[in-house]
């Protein structure tokens, strides 16, 4: 989702990687990871500003198992 986010925003990893104070190829692991730190994703929220949280709220109410990846 942040991958996807990232990228209708048309914005560079570079670009997130310095919102985010990260490197590069930090920001290219959090794209693989299955699951994030919630400080982590509340800066990624910010420096998109998209509320992943929300979209992790409604994916937990139509998932059969509660949960989606």
């Amino acid at each position: 989702m942040i991958r996807d986010e990232l990228r209708r925003q048309e914005r560079s990893v570079a670009w997130f990687a310095r919102k985010i104070c990260c490197s590069r190829t930090h920001a290219y692991k959090i794209f693989e990871k299955d699951n994030i730190d919630i400080l982590l994703l509340a800066r990624i929220s910010r420096a998109l500003g998209h509320n992943f949280f929300d979209d992790l709220s409604r994916s937990i109410g139509t998932h059969p198992s509660g949960l989606q990846k």
